[in-house]
């Protein structure tokens, strides 16, 4: 199969033939149809987060189920799946406290054993590492039964794609993370599609204010057509203080959704007092994020979210009727729809700041 193989950090995708397994007893095989770019991806590539080489990269994806392992019986041939990183093992600590993207033991009890063989290989048997349970960057996955969930037919799978990581990313961060209540205000710093989830997520959760933060003006006019009552271009104004200007000395909750040390600080400063400031982005490792440490004093809170803390296998499916019914706009989010083979310059329009979400077509 056709593949999207990380071989060196930083680097660049190469398209190689990539030899897929068959599935063992817990595993499915699905024919990928859709794959969003996400910035973790370029994280990886860029080496602000550590994995090893080779791999196949993508974890934003979508597909029909060909195959399943002998005990698999959640799904079965031409089911529609969405995949999630956020796989569980179910009897774990965190999954049994219903925090399942805190598994523990997804790394050791999710993966392929010692002695058998590995899901991905080159012709010449070298193993090509697995990209956070999923490897969607390909024609097919195989993955374990708990890295997927079965979604309704009648869902496009290139929206679909979307839900598999962003979008649970950012409407999780809300619903579930921060719990925003109707009639609170909220602040979203970072427009992209992470962002753009999460202030849809405000909408949808009835947020009096939501005022999305951003450095181009086309990102800001497409966070108002998501939900946006307020819009401030940073390039050119005190985020910070325009911020607590529009909301009468703060927000309720803000969101980080770039992934930088400005951001996480600046998205604490434009708190009220007893706000939330919930970061989303993947600050890179050996970064210090520092507050204000009077400020503590009025009970703000600083805290991270994975995944949106989410509960995907029932998450997701509420997701896909939220679209179906009109409440979440995913047609919008995607800029551009591209070829596996276009995916080094998805990644560069990526990098430029000025596309919400480019999803690899199959």
């Amino acid at each position: 199969m056709k593949a999207a193989v990380l071989n060196a950090i930083p680097g660049q995708l190469e398209i190689e033939d990539v030899e897929i397994g068959e599935p063992g007893p817990r595993e499915v095989l699905i024919t990928t149809k859709a794959a969003g770019l996400c910035h973790s991806d370029l994280h990886h590539m860029e080496g602000k987060y550590p994995y090893p080489c080779p791999a196949v990269l993508g974890h934003e994806s979508a597909g029909v189920v060909e195959a399943v392992g002998s005990m698999v019986t959640y799904v079965q041939p031409d089911d529609h799946v969405i995949t999630c990183l956020s796989a569980f093992c179910g009897h774990c600590e965190e999954c049994l406290s219903g925090n399942m993207s805190r598994c523990e033991l997804k790394a050791t009890e999710l993966v392929r054993q010692p002695g058998e063989p590995p899901r991905l290989h080159r012709q010449d048997g070298e193993v090509v590492n697995q990209f956070l349970h999923l490897s969607s960057f390909a024609e097919q996955m195989l993955i374990h039964e708990h890295a997927l969930v079965k979604i309704d037919k009648d869902m496009p799978l290139d929206r679909a794609s979307l839900i598999g990581c962003g979008v649970t990313t950012g409407l999780g961060a809300v619903f579930r993370t921060a719990k925003v209540m109707p009639g609170e205000s909220t602040a979203v710093i970072g427009c992209g599609g992470i962002g753009l989830s999460a202030i849809q997520g405000a909408r949808i959760a009835g947020a009096n204010k939501i005022v999305a933060v951003d450095m181009i003006e086309s990102k800001l006019e497409l966070a108002q057509t998501m939900g946006a009552t307020h819009i401030v271009n940073a390039s050119d104004t005190d985020a910070v203080a325009a911020v607590k200007d529009l909301t009468n000395g703060g927000v309720h909750h803000s969101f980080e959704a770039v992934g930088a040390k400005v951001t996480a600080e600046q998205a604490f400063k434009m708190l009220r007092r007893g706000g939330q400031a919930t970061v989303i982005g993947m600050i890179p490792v050996g970064t210090t994020v520092e507050v204000h440490g009077p400020e503590l004093l009025d009970e703000k809170t600083l805290t991270g979210s994975n995944m949106g803390s989410n509960q995907f296998r029932t998450d997701m499916p509420r997701f896909v009727e939220m679209y179906m019914d009109g409440r979440l706009r995913l047609d919008e989010m995607i800029s551009k729809t591209i070829t596996l083979e276009e995916i080094n310059a998805g990644f560069e329009d990526m990098k430029s700041g000025h596309v919400a979400r480019s999803v690899i077509a199959f």
